[in-house]
């Protein structure tokens, strides 16, 4: 198990340093790109050129609405611009502002991507996902790596997969520790299920 990857937005603040991170151990930072059919985070292409010019693996991921899926992938493309070694994310959970993912747009969301670059995206999600699927089985989602959000001290992976690939076990203030990076600061943490060959595996769609 390794706890190297980070995931953040705008809402982190301007003054990131990643370079500070790489030397605390992160190897992969996962950001926004988008929101909806039409949101932007401001400051995904800044943090892009910096991520890249530390030398870490650099993700982006859409955090889904209840609107057309298919729109919405449209959207989180356009956004994330060059898809070469980004590891893209769907991300399923209650929208605070409107209405909520269900599955069927889910599900174009993630046939859109997998269409246009030959790769399912992860789907993060934790209670969400449980309570839309249950115990039952999505064969289409299945095809997408879980990321599972759950800031308790054992992961509970739906039955949909056989196991957690990333797991977001803290938001910077629930959850374990450690709950901070250096030159990032409190912010969500994640372990990935496997060994550092193993995560830049997946990254660049091995």
């Amino acid at each position: 198990m390794l706890n190297a990857v980070i995931d953040i937005s705008h809402h982190n603040g301007k003054s990131l340093n990643f370079k500070s991170a790489k030397a605390d151990g992160i190897l992969g930072v996962i950001h926004k790109a988008s929101q909806g059919t039409t949101g932007r985070d401001p400051m995904f292409k800044a943090n892009r050129k910096k991520v890249h010019d530390a030398g870490l693996l650099w993700g982006a991921y859409h955090f889904a609405t209840g609107s057309d899926g298919v729109k919405q992938a449209v959207n989180f493309l356009d956004a994330v611009g060059d898809p070469q070694d980004v590891l893209m994310v769907l991300d399923l959970e209650p929208n605070p502002t409107g209405p909520s993912m269900n599955l069927i747009e889910a599900h174009a969301f993630v046939t859109h991507i997998h269409d246009q670059t030959g790769r399912w995206p992860g789907l993060y999600s934790g209670h969400t996902i449980k309570e839309l699927l249950g115990s039952n089985k999505d064969a289409l989602l299945a095809n997408c790596w879980l990321w599972l959000a759950q800031y308790g001290p054992t992961a509970v992976v739906p039955a949909n997969w056989p196991t957690w690939t990333m797991w977001q076990y803290t938001d910077g203030a629930i959850g374990g520790d450690p709950k901070s990076v250096k030159g990032i600061g409190h912010c969500d943490r994640d372990r990935f299920n496997g060994s550092e060959a193993n995560l830049r595996k997946l990254w660049h769609g091995g």
